[in-house]
């Protein structure tokens, strides 16, 4: 009897140091390796209609559904539609005080409804998108593969804001680092003699562009490990997605203004020299942008577009951020963005866009001239371009011309 008796109690006992085991292991181990112990607050919560019940389900739950049900405990839904009005319900003040991970002093409610025109605007490009992406006629490299089979090194351009629920998929030459600094503000991810940096200019230029400031979908794998991929899906569904684009062709223009008629040592020493080798007939240009920009031997306008033209280029090397299409950038077909911003209407886009996060009492758009390239100077800049050469370029960025609503440029292509 002795022994049976102390049998069951090393049973009892075994089975309460296995279930403490089990969750301190899940609470230690699990959750840290999904990194949810940190408050996640992705937006103000929209009112919902209570919950009906529902009948038993019959199915049997999947592994997918069970981390989603996990990571919703911590994942409140997001802005919704950004051109929903928010509801003023004064008699659910006390409830709504209550939220988790909240940032009540930060959420900006407005009583007046966005203008019509800017909701028209939005709902325009975004279905432009939905019908460009839906039509078999319209084709491009990785247009209709899914988001899963999107590689995670080109998922670099996705910054993740979880305080506000925010992605921001970045286009460089588009106000990519105003942009920058605004989710570097939103995210508190900088701070000043221990205080968050409210002031977006007061960013330096080298930490905007540092990589280590913003939290991007490339780096889930590191974070998340296998739940890395879900979880973009949850954070996509449930987060507020933008981006800003520009006439493809004033881009280009901009960002050979800006790498190669400026001094920059490293884009001279990756690009410049290359297309002074290949067009200009220098087989052995100077050494460094500082003698090139002495003697006066730079790359023209012509040579950057023979460049991008060549079949050779991105057998060496993939297009470079500041000129790769935007459709490679940002996915527009796997990834439906909630607002889409034109460099064109940037004011009025950026309040519009900061409005409906909410956040426009936190931080305002810096607007800047610096470096500003006009869509009237095209027809000056592509005057040393051969004209099938035009046509071939457009071409190769007419997807980008089309998902986002840019006029054919006729002039420049029917000389």
């Amino acid at each position: 009897m002795g022994t049976s008796r102390m049998f069951r109690i090393f049973v009892v006992l075994g089975s309460a140091f296995m279930i403490l085991l089990i969750i301190i292991y899940w609470d230690d181990v699990g959750a840290s390796h999904l990194y949810l112990h940190a408050p996640v607050s992705p937006g103000p919560k929209v009112p919902h209609p209570p919950p009906q019940p529902k009948p038993h389900a019959t199915r049997t739950p999947s592994f997918l559904n069970d981390i989603d049900a996990f990571v919703n405990q911590f994942l409140e839904p997001g802005t919704g539609e950004p051109t929903d009005t928010v509801p003023v319900d004064s008699g659910n003040q006390s409830e709504k005080s209550e939220e988790r991970y909240v940032p009540r002093r930060e959420w900006k409610i407005h009583l007046t409804p966005v203008a019509a025109e800017l909701r028209e605007r939005q709902e325009k490009r975004r279905r432009l998108l939905q019908e460009v992406c839906a039509n078999d006629s319209v084709v491009f490299p990785g247009k209709n593969r899914s988001f899963d089979d999107i590689p995670n090194k080109e998922l670099d351009h996705l910054i993740v804001d979880d305080r506000h629920g925010i992605i921001y998929c970045y286009v460089p030459k588009v106000a990519c680092s105003n942009w920058k600094r605004i989710m570097i503000v939103l995210s508190e991810s900088l701070q000043q003699e221990g205080a968050p940096q409210r002031d977006p200019l007061a960013i330096p230029r080298d930490l905007v562009h540092n990589s280590s400031m913003h939290f991007t979908f490339n780096k889930f794998w590191k974070r998340y490990g296998k739940f890395a991929r879900h979880l973009m899906k949850v954070k996509l569904k449930k987060y507020t997605k933008f981006l800003f684009v520009r006439d493809p062709f004033v881009r280009l223009i901009s960002a050979y203004r800006n790498k190669f008629e400026m001094r920059n040592e490293d884009f001279y020493r990756r690009f410049a020299q290359v297309m002074l080798r290949r067009y200009a007939n220098q087989p052995t240009p100077p050494a460094s942008v500082d003698e090139a920009f002495t003697l006066g031997v730079q790359p023209s306008f012509s040579h950057f577009t023979q460049y991008l033209l060549d079949p050779q280029t991105e057998k060496d090397t993939p297009f470079n951020e500041h000129w790769r299409q935007v459709y490679r950038l940002c996915h527009p077909c796997q990834i439906q963005y909630d607002f889409v911003g034109h460099l064109e209407t940037a004011e009025e886009d950026a309040e519009h866009l900061l409005r409906l996060l909410r956040v426009d009492n936190v931080v305002d758009f810096p607007t800047s001239q610096r470096n500003l390239t006009a869509s009237s100077w095209e027809t000056d800049w592509f005057s040393t371009v051969p004209v099938e050469a035009r046509r071939e370029l457009y071409k190769l960025y007419e997807p980008d011309f089309r998902l986002f609503g840019y006029d054919r440029p006729e002039s420049i292509l029917n000389e």
